[in-house]
C-alpha cells in the first residue's frame, strides 16, 4: 500500500461544499487526512458533504460562512481550531465566477468578487499564518486561482482582476512566510468541469449537453475535473513539495501565449 501524502494532518478547504472545493476535500481524506473543515454558503451541502467524508473516515466539520464578510472568514480559521486544536495546510478554493465586461461590469460586482476572490483568501491565509508561526507549524497553503489571471475572458473584468490580485499575494505571502517555513502556492486552473459550470452554461444559453462537443474541441479530449485538481493540491500540500513555494503553476492544456 502507498504511503498516504498527508496522513494525520488537519485542513481547511474553503468552497469544500461543492465543485473544485469538495474534490480536494474528499482526496485530501482519501490521502490520510486526520481531520478537514469546509465551509461555504450553502447548509445543506455542507453538512452532507461533512457526513460523506465523515462516513470515508476522516472527521469533517462544515462551517457556515460567507466569505464576503471578514467576520466569517476569521471564523473558519477559529472554529478549524477549535474543533481540531491544530492546522496544517489552508487550500483557498472558493470563489465567484460572475460575468461582466468592463463596460457591464458594476462597482458592486466589483467589489463582490474582489472581496471574495482576493480578500477573504488574504484573511483567511493572515489568521491561518498566524497560528502556524506561533505554534512553529511548517504548514502549507494552496490558492485555487486561474489561467484568467493572465488577463483572461473579455466578459470576466472583474473575475480576472481578482485572479490577478490573488496571483500577486500568493507571491508576497510566500516570500513573507518563507523564514517561517510556510509555503505558500497557487494552481491556475483552466476550464473545469463542475455542476456549477453545467449551471453557467446553461444560463448563457448552451444546450444541456454543451460537455461532449466542448470536450472533443480540447487538445486532450476533455475538460478538467475536480479530481485533476485535488491530486496536484495534495501534492502541494505534502512534504513531497517541501521545497517549492511561490510557484503559479498554469494548469490547463493549452498553453497561455501560445498560438494555432
Amino acid at each position: 500500500m502507498k504511503d498516504k501524502l498527508v496522513a494525520g494532518r488537519y485542513f481547511i478547504v474553503t468552497g469544500g461544499t461543492q465543485g473544485v472545493g469538495r474534490g480536494i476535500a474528499e482526496h485530501l481524506a482519501a490521502e490520510g487526512a486526520a481531520g478537514i473543515t469546509i465551509c461555504g454558503r450553502n447548509k445543506t451541502n455542507g453538512k452532507a458533504v461533512a457526513a460523506d467524508i465523515t462516513r470515508a473516515g476522516c472527521r469533517c466539520e462544515y462551517v457556515p460562512a460567507d466569505l464576503a464578510r471578514e467576520g466569517d472568514c476569521r471564523n473558519v480559521v477559529h472554529q478549524a481550531l477549535e474543533r481540531f486544536g491544530s492546522l496544517d495546510g489552508l487550500v483557498n478554493a472558493a470563489g465567484l465566477t460572475n460575468r461582466g465586461t468592463l463596460d457591464e461590469t458594476t462597482v458592486e460586482l466589483w467589489d463582490l468578487l474582489l472581496n471574495v476572490n482576493a480578500r477573504a483568501p488574504f484573511i483567511l491565509m493572515q489568521e491561518a499564518a498566524r497560528f502556524m508561526k506561533a505554534n512553529q507549524v511548517h504548514g502549507s497553503i494552496v490558492n485555487i486561482i486561474s489561467n484568467n489571471y493572465h488577463g483572461g475572458h473579455r466578459f470576466l473584468t472583474a473575475y480576472a482582476a481578482s485572479k490577478g490580485a490573488l496571483a500577486t499575494l500568493t507571491k508576497n505571502a510566500a516570500h513573507s512566510l518563507s523564514r517561517d517555513r510556510i509555503r505558500v502556492n497557487g494552481i491556475c486552473i483552466g476550464w473545469t468541469y463542475t455542476p456549477h459550470e453545467q449551471w453557467i452554461q446553461v444560463q448563457d444559453g448552451k444546450p444541456e449537453d454543451w460537455l461532449e462537443d466542448a470536450e472533443k474541441a480540447q487538445p486532450f479530449g476533455r475538460l478538467l475535473r475536480p479530481y485533476d485538481v485535488a491530486y496536484l493540491c495534495a501534492y502541494l500540500l505534502s512534504d513531497r513539495s517541501e521545497m517549492m513555494t511561490g510557484a503559479l503553476i498554469d494548469f490547463d492544456q493549452k498553453v497561455v501565449g501560445g498560438f494555432e
